[in-house]
């Protein structure tokens, strides 16, 4: 299925933070244009200067771009996702250059399942910023850098 760059955004901000409302919502897109937009480290390499479809499809970045995990079929996936306007306004808003303040530059996210959000990202290049409903937010550490 051939999906457009907002499309492709509005249906991952549906599958990785629907059910977070509209600041969890946010707070995804925001990590993806932080992506985009930065100018070292890993994410540079791969964002060619702001190219938000490259961001999303990195490989292993979003478990919502997997059509499977674990060996098994995830039916948690963007190909599975109706976005509603609310997805479609969230992604133009961060393209347009929308940012959730508390989220600010971070790079990575994930909901622990826990109420308390480890200190450091899983890989250590992120540090706890914030969290925001379920997902915790990680800036990166100076590691980063070096990715």
């Amino acid at each position: 299925m051939a999906l457009d760059t907002r499309e492709l955004f509005a249906r991952l901000i549906q599958c990785e933070a629907g059910g977070e409302g509209t600041d969890g919502m946010r707070g995804v897109a925001t990590v993806v244009m932080n992506r985009a937009e930065i100018n070292y480290g890993e994410f540079s390499r791969v964002n060619n200067g702001g190219d938000i479809r490259a961001v999303i499809t990195q490989p292993y970045q979003f478990t919502c771009m997997q059509e499977f995990t674990g060996g098994r079929y995830n039916p948690q996936n963007v190909y599975n996702m109706n976005p509603e306007d609310i997805h479609y306004e969230i992604a133009d808003w961060a393209m347009a250059g929308g940012r959730l303040q508390g989220v600010d530059d971070s790079l990575f996210f994930f909901n622990p399942y826990s109420s308390i959000c480890p200190t450091y990202f899983p890989t250590e290049v992120g540090v706890i910023h914030n969290r925001v409903g379920d997902h915790c937010f990680y800036t990166p550490t100076s590691a980063y850098a070096n990715t």
